[in-house]
């Protein structure tokens, strides 16, 4: 399987080559359809799919890239699905400065291993090149389309010279005889018109492990740093099999040293986890905090650990924003080591007011 790998490399390099030619196209119709009105303008719709790619093993995550043209800014204003949960667990969206391998598909898991030196592995971005999350879909979640005003700046003047679309295949059932192939990923509908509110994603997240038979809350939380001004608008919660309720919460102090919780967004993760509205769009400044937590209920006999497969955990808590002329904030991730080394209520975390019955119900 791995030679049949090997030659499916080696055609999909064109096929990407050919998709980077067809954005070319689009965007040459976008320039040429492009109306003078401020308030009205043309978006394309650009098949950012896996190229027929057939997944060889359970488990597996596998990124495909395509390059952005540098010499123009692009906007991305909404994200349309191409999957079904039958086929892919979830899928990422990445932007990057570089990707992580020069192959047009390789195995790109959080622990992304070969057992055989010819199969190509690394992460989504490049080792020190500028990463970060736009998109995450699952659970048949539906597409989603950005405020107006709102989209995610890619190509010339941003950082995003890359996107890495990663899809996770946990069960390959469909594809082990080999006559079946896959497209999955994500129609992206974007403009030339620049949007002055960029939207950006910060992920909330942890490490840590779950005890066998017992309910447990994987917590984070983080500072604001940046003297700038953040417009919270969507939401999205991700836990694998035993998480119950995922909750996020903007938390500011006062003069008197006293917490004040504002909840963002909270959901069973286990229904379609897709952009869901924020419960409140009060702007999120310099010096506030971010909190989330996963209420977790294992009812395994043994520990379960936070990692990429389908018998591990995850505990995922997104948030999207934009900023008005302005760049995203840089901080794009806020992890914490989780249980049972980091809780709200430890001393060094610094919080008072914890909602502790509102986080972990619905």
């Amino acid at each position: 399987m791995l030679a049949r790998q090997e030659n499916f490399h080696m055609a999909v390099s064109v096929l990407t080559i050919l998709s980077v030619a067809v954005m070319a196209r689009l965007v040459s119709g976008l320039v040429e359809n492009n109306s003078s009105d401020t308030t009205v303008y043309s978006v394309g719709r650009f098949p950012f799919l896996m190229p027929k790619v057939i997944p060889y093993r359970p488990e597996l995550y596998l990124c495909t890239p395509v390059k952005v043209d540098y010499s123009k800014n692009y906007y991305i204003v909404g994200f349309e699905p191409n999957a079904t949960m039958a086929t892919a667990h979830h899928m990422l969206l990445y932007g990057c400065g570089e990707p992580g391998s020069e192959s047009a598909v390789w195995n790109c898991g959080e622990m992304a291993k070969s057992d055989d030196e010819k199969e190509e592995s690394g992460s989504p971005c490049a080792s020190g090149s500028p990463s970060q999350i736009i998109y995450a879909w699952a659970r048949d979640a539906p597409k989603l389309e950005l405020p107006d005003g709102v989209g995610f700046k890619v190509g010339k003047d941003s950082p995003i010279k890359y996107i890495v679309l990663q899809v996770h295949y946990a069960h390959i059932d469909k594809f082990k005889d080999g006559t079946t192939s896959d497209d999955s990923g994500i129609f992206l509908h974007y403009t030339l018109k620049p949007m002055h509110k960029q939207a950006g994603v910060l992920l909330l997240g942890t490490g840590g492990y779950i005890p066998p038979m017992k309910v447990e809350h994987m917590e984070t939380v983080c500072d604001i740093r940046e003297n700038k001004t953040i417009y919270p608008f969507a939401y999205r919660t991700h836990t694998h099999s035993l998480g119950k309720v995922v909750s996020g919460y903007r938390v500011r102090v006062d003069d008197n040293g006293d917490d004040h919780w504002t909840l963002l967004g909270k959901r069973d993760p286990l229904t379609p986890q897709m952009f869901y509205p924020v419960e409140n769009y009060e702007p999120i400044r310099y010096k506030d905090r971010m909190a989330a937590r996963c209420t977790m209920e294992s009812n395994k006999n043994v520990v379960t650990n936070i990692g990429a497969t389908n018998n591990d955990e995850m505990c995922n808590f997104y948030l999207m924003y934009y900023v008005e002329q302005d760049e995203p904030l840089q901080m794009k991730y806020c992890f914490s080591n989780g249980p049972p080394y980091f809780y709200w209520r430890n001393k060094e975390a610094e919080l008072n007011n914890i909602p502790d019955y509102d986080a972990s119900h619905l």
